[in-house]
């Protein structure tokens, strides 16, 4: 068999688009353009809310109106690190959890 007759049919062949020795970043731009739309649009506004809450968290105090995340309406009458203790109704209090209150009454969402 004669090896040079193939290379020279190889040689004649008319160029195979999309395969070869194209720029590898141009076949990731498509998914790196979607992972910044994701990125922005997404995950950071995410995280921001969650850095606004957990400073929230951190800054209650006796006397502040707050609502947990099952509706409860209450005054902060004690605080531990990790409980509040709500005052519902007259002499009516309970105990929550810290990371279960949603947000201040008063506050403009």
């Amino acid at each position: 068999m004669d090896f040079h007759l193939i290379q020279e049919a190889f040689a004649m062949a008319p160029p195979q688009n999309g395969q070869g020795g194209g720029n590898p970043l141009v076949a990731f731009l498509p998914l790196i353009i979607i992972f910044g739309i994701f990125y922005f649009l997404l995950i950071r506004p995410q995280q921001k809310r969650a850095k606004e809450h957990q400073n929230f968290l951190a800054n209650l105090k006796k006397g502040d109106e707050v609502v947990t995340n099952g509706g409860v309406i209450g005054k902060i009458v004690g605080l531990t690190e990790d409980v509040v203790t709500l005052e519902i109704a007259e002499k009516v209090r309970v105990k929550v959890l810290r990371n279960s209150i949603a947000g201040s009454v008063t506050a403009k969402n």
